[in-house]
């Protein structure tokens, strides 16, 4: 059985935010909120909270044991971007993005 956590809109461009899944997937989820915890990057704190909220979706809704689950499935996908624009040269208007993310977890028992 698998069980979904998802995070929506989360303001980090999920470029940044795909390196930190690629190193947790398809890991134990205690081994995956280890690497999390002492990973380097501030994005890892949003991708933990994730794997943790997964977790608790299946000791809660399906009782399982949250020490047999782990990583089936973790990715990014891209959310709708914020636009904002900046001055340029000659009076014209500069575009910038402000990329979201959805950032998706799938557990299951082993």
């Amino acid at each position: 059985m698998e069980v979904v956590a998802k995070a929506r809109y989360v303001p980090i461009s999920p470029g940044k935010v795909r390196p930190i899944v690629d190193a947790v997937r398809g890991k134990k989820v205690d081994e995956a909120l280890a690497i999390l915890r002492f990973s380097p990057s501030p994005r890892a704190r949003v991708v933990a909270k994730v794997v943790r909220s997964a977790s608790a979706n299946a000791e809660n809704n399906f009782q399982m044991t949250p020490q047999d689950l782990r990583i089936a499935k973790i990715f990014v996908d891209e959310g709708r971007p914020i636009k904002r624009y900046r001055p340029k040269a000659r009076g014209r208007a500069g575009i910038i993005l402000k990329r979201s993310s959805h950032i998706t977890v799938i557990v299951e028992e082993e």
